[in-house]
């Protein structure tokens, strides 16, 4: 079953995030636009390359009115402890959430058999509502200089009921409007 259209599920987890640790729950992918990426582990190989790019493009997305969160099945403590022991993990600002009860990682249905997340990258609406998703084998790193331009389709669509974004869409670019006299002429 896709998530794609469903509501975020309730749940409660402590991040770690500018020297602090934090309460995150449902809630907080409320309300704005937020961009959750699920990764596998802490001290690991792929993911700190991953995390620090995410934060290379973190400034653009909050300018899009989008918050970050990245997601593991280690804790809060442990964030910490790789923040603290990596240059690339101490370059993050935005939250980084434990989830060491697995119960974010089941919800969005990442969660693999060894008790890991897989790599998804979830894009919610300020309704709570996943609007994309994307996940990766464990080995495939992801790009978050993409996510801008999902971002901006999906605002677009919402402000624009009955409009559409066509494949490589861009910002200021034809969208389309679907109807019977476009039908087998695309």
């Amino acid at each position: 079953m896709s998530l794609i259209g469903t509501e975020v599920q309730p749940f409660q987890a402590k991040a770690y995030q500018n020297g602090e640790f934090i309460d995150v729950t449902e809630d907080n992918f409320k309300g704005q636009w937020s961009v959750v990426c699920f990764y596998p582990a802490d001290f690991s190989f792929v993911c700190p390359t991953e995390l620090e790019d995410l934060q290379n493009e973190y400034e653009n997305l909050k300018e899009l009115g989008a918050e970050v969160f990245s997601v593991s099945t280690d804790t809060h403590f442990v964030h910490k402890g790789w923040h603290d022991a990596s240059e690339k993990i101490g370059k993050i600002t935005y939250p980084m959430i434990g989830d060491p009860a697995q119960t974010i990682s089941r919800n969005f249905e990442v969660l693999n058999e060894e008790g890991l997340a897989d790599r998804g990258t979830f894009i919610i609406d300020p309704d709570g509502i996943i609007q994309a998703a994307e996940i990766n084998a464990e080995g495939i790193g992801r790009d978050a200089s993409i996510l801008a331009n999902k971002i901006k389709a999906a605002q677009y669509v919402r402000n624009n009921p009955g409009e559409v974004c066509p494949a490589k869409w861009e910002e200021g670019e034809d969208t389309l409007t679907p109807s019977l006299d476009l039908v087998g002429k695309i």
